[in-house]
């Protein structure tokens, strides 16, 4: 199972609430979402978790 935090930015879970027309508070989390990516680090490859965030800004240099 992959860990649902960026090793780059350190994006985890968020918590909050739902909130209905009617008003009422619902508890509520959101994931980000996470890729495990191949990628060059310090010349060499590894394995990390990405959020799509991060990969699409360039954060990320991946390995091919």
């Amino acid at each position: 199972m992959v860990a649902r935090v960026c090793d780059i930015c350190g994006k985890g879970k968020q918590y909050g609430n739902k909130v209905t027309f009617s008003n009422k508070k619902i508890s509520k989390s959101w994931l980000p979402n996470i890729r495990r990516v191949r990628a060059e680090i310090d010349g060499t490859v590894k394995r990390i978790n990405a959020c799509t965030r991060c990969l699409r800004s360039g954060y990320v240099k991946r390995a091919l």
